[in-house]
């Protein structure tokens, strides 16, 4: 019953923040109002500034903002127990990240819907705008590499998942020219495409799994005077290639000197690109539409399937594992609880990657100030709901049962030498092997963690595990799909407001800020590892966790000049932007040493070019602080006279 009540009870609470301290933040500290005029209609130009529903904007908002981070962060806090990372999602989510999310979207929106790198600049000086948009620029290509490698994972582990994550493309570009260009409704056209969806997914575990296989070949060996072989004797060893497969059969399509993550993520960063220059309304927000009501229905079968097990008890959260995990049972080479929490969680309860996504591309599509609410803050504490289905997932889930995929596709339940199933704790700590190196523990194991746990809790609802594991998978492989293309646009604005900073034209022209967000995002992902090329850059997961958090405390801090130039209350934001920037100041700090020690000057390279910039832009702020309380900005110069594109709002987008 633990399971059961730790789970309403979240959600009672987040239900309850957003009617009280959400309605607070909107009437009384950023005054919203319904009739404000806003960048979506400003600047409407059909492409990136978009007027748009607010069902359809929180579709793309929240599928944006999610990804595979409230998914990867919870499951690696779970080592430190359950307890401190269901208070830290929970707690964090209300007071601190969607505050933080909430702020960023209205700033942006009252200025043109610049990012909130851009709107430092006025806020604090042009100083920080620059010293911002190098952080975001910095911050966004480790997203970008990190969650192609997350992606190419998630297909090389479960390929049931690539049919529908790519079948979703052409599905969501049919309903964006049909509700954008055609004026035809929603409903219809959703529900189709969400049947046509779990129908892939179907198909996929069942009969096409896609992937990149590594190729073999036989060859001769003769024996030698040492080997006791009577004659020739064939062998099968791997090449340099990897073949296309679609479900038994190989396609000819063999690629040299590739291993099929490379593979995957170089198809990715491809489609990103295209993804990124088309119109919002083609691809973008209709893609991440059709998610959302995918997310929801996966979102409703695991509590159902969550709310079963805790009932009848097969699903116990204190009998998997410790509220608190005693220091002497974490793994090796572990860091500390405090302050690496706050860092290792991120998206599910503060995430500096949000205020890009609210200042970078919601900000252009929202038609109302009123829907502001709804959108940011009402998004920040669906996902914190989302990060405690992980946690319960990742602990009572995976003590239902630990399972072995065979040979055939199916799946056995692990015994133990009495031939009884393993479950409970000792489920658990096989599956986190507690025991181990916490360095082992990588984004494989994290992702498979939640996949597994997760496809337990369906499994009350009589839905096979390796169907359950397929609706997971494909959940989260669409979860990162959309931070991937989104980041992608998202770092081709950062480029081209550094391009007329630096007043270099090919980087303001879109084709070539966004040729660029990709090359980067591929070669830092492309860097080589102990595992070979294309490993590499998964060693920068340390260090997305501290500069995203750290860029939460500089969006905080513009949210803060924001309102003393108001004078308007401040603790609330105060508070938090402390938080947020001596958190992982202090993680980064201890990650750097070591690094030191380590001699991975990589790493110890990017955290200290971070960081640098983080202290600079904090010293700016600091000096001008006493001096702007009630004194607004510079006012925005005034609009062009131009006639604005298409009607005064999009019909059905």
């Amino acid at each position: 019953m633990t399971t059961l009540l730790v789970a309403l009870g979240s959600f009672f609470g987040f239900i309850v923040a957003y009617h009280t301290y959400g309605r607070w933040l909107s009437k009384k500290i950023f005054n919203l109002d319904p009739e404000a005029d806003v960048p979506s209609k400003q600047l409407r130009d059909d492409i990136d500034f978009v007027p748009t529903k607010k069902s359809v904007i929180f579709g793309h908002h929240f599928t944006s903002i999610a990804g595979t981070g409230p998914i990867v962060g919870p499951a690696i806090a779970v080592f430190w127990g359950w307890l401190p990372a269901l208070l830290w999602v929970v707690l964090g989510s209300i007071f601190i990240g969607a505050v933080h999310d909430f702020g960023a979207l209205v700033i942006s929106m009252r200025n043109r819907g610049q990012t909130i790198g851009e709107v430092a600049g006025r806020l604090i000086n042009p100083r920080a705008r620059l010293l911002f948009l190098l952080v975001l620029f910095f911050a966004l290509t480790i997203v970008l590499a990190i969650f192609g490698l997350v992606i190419a994972i998630i297909f090389k582990l479960y390929p049931e998942s690539v049919l529908s994550v790519w079948v979703a493309m052409p599905i969501a570009m049919a309903i964006g020219y049909w509700t954008f260009k055609k004026g035809g409704s929603l409903l219809g056209p959703s529900i189709a495409a969400l049947l046509l969806l779990y129908g892939a997914i179907y198909i996929g575990v069942e009969y096409l799994p896609i992937s990149f296989v590594q190729m073999t070949e036989t060859a001769v060996a003769f024996p030698v005077e040492d080997q006791p072989v009577a004659g020739p004797r064939e062998i099968q060893q791997a090449t340099n290639w990897v073949q296309f497969q679609v479900g038994s059969t190989l396609l000819p399509l063999p690629l040299p000197m590739i291993n099929p993550i490379v593979a995957w993520t170089i198809i990715l960063m491809t489609y990103c690109f295209i993804a990124s220059v088309l119109p919002v309304w083609l691809l973008l927000q209709p893609r991440d539409y059709v998610n959302s009501h995918q997310l929801f229905v996966a979102l409703a079968l695991l509590v159902g399937g969550l709310g079963i097990a805790g009932w009848m008890g097969t699903a116990d959260l204190t009998g998997s594992t410790p509220a608190i995990v005693a220091k002497s049972d974490l793994p090796a080479h572990a860091p500390p609880i405090f302050p690496f929490l706050f860092i290792t969680i991120a998206c599910g309860a503060c995430s500096g990657f949000h205020c890009l996504v609210s200042s970078g591309t919601t900000s252009k599509q929202v038609e109302s100030e009123g829907d502001a609410q709804f959108v940011a803050y009402g998004s920040m504490l669906l996902e914190g709901a989302l990060a405690v289905i992980v946690i319960l997932a990742c602990t009572a889930g995976i003590g239902m049962g630990h399972f072995t995929k065979q040979a055939d596709g199916a799946f056995v339940q692990t015994v133990d030498a009495a031939g009884d199933p393993v479950t409970g704790h000792a489920a658990w700590a096989k599956k986190y092997d507690s025991k181990g190196d916490w360095g082992n523990f990588g984004l494989p194991s994290t992702v498979g963690a939640f996949v597994e746990g997760g496809s337990n809790f369906l499994s009350t609802l009589g839905i096979p595990l390796r169907f359950g594991i397929g609706i997971i998978a494909t959940l989260v492989a669409c979860f990162a799909a959309t931070t991937l293309d989104s980041a992608t646009r998202l770092q081709r604005y950062v480029i081209q407001e550094l391009g007329g900073t630096l007043r270099s034209p090919p980087l303001q022209n879109k084709y070539g800020a966004t040729g660029l967000a990709v090359t980067f995002g591929l070669i830092v992902a492309m860097l080589p590892g102990p595992k070979g090329i294309g490993t590499g850059g998964l060693i920068l997961w340390p260090l997305f966790g501290a500069t995203n958090q750290l860029l939460a405390g500089l969006a905080f801090m513009v949210t803060v000049f924001y309102l003393w130039r108001r004078s308007k209350p401040i603790l609330f934001a105060l508070l938090p932007m402390i938080m947020m920037l001596l958190m992982p100041a202090l993680a980064l700090t201890w990650q750097m040493k070591g690094w030191l020690a380590d001699g991975n000057y990589l790493l110890l390279s990017f955290g200290g070019l971070i960081l640098s910039l983080q202290v600079w832009m904090v010293i700016e702020g600091f000096l001008l602080w006493p001096k702007v309380k009630g004194e607004l900005e510079q006012p925005l110069p005034p609009l062009a006279q131009t006639p604005p594109v298409g009607t005064t709002s999009a019909p059905n987008c």
